[in-house]
């Protein structure tokens, strides 16, 4: 019984982990908040994640891809070798 709770315990914290993470991640980023960013950055020197492009892109509607689907598609050399080796064996 006690390894179950602890089980239950484990992923119940992971998922408040991924949860408190999420926000942070992707900045929901306006034109109000870039322009704040940039006036701290200009008077303190440190600024926020939000950038004007940053609010362009989340005004447009752009998403970002993360590190996984990033370098899930750049299998480009991979793919045409693949190609390769498939017309030889046609």
């Amino acid at each position: 019984m006690k390894r179950f709770a602890w089980t239950i315990m484990t992923f119940a914290a992971i998922g408040l982990g991924q949860l408190a993470l999420a926000g942070p991640l992707d900045p929901d980023c306006t034109a109000e908040k870039a322009a704040k960013s940039a006036t701290a950055k200009a008077t303190v020197g440190v600024g926020g994640r939000c950038s004007p492009a940053e609010a362009a892109k989340d005004a447009v509607g752009i998403e970002d891809k993360g590190p996984i689907e990033k370098h899930r598609h750049d299998d480009t050399a991979v793919d045409a070798t693949k190609n390769v080796v498939k017309k030889i064996n046609q």
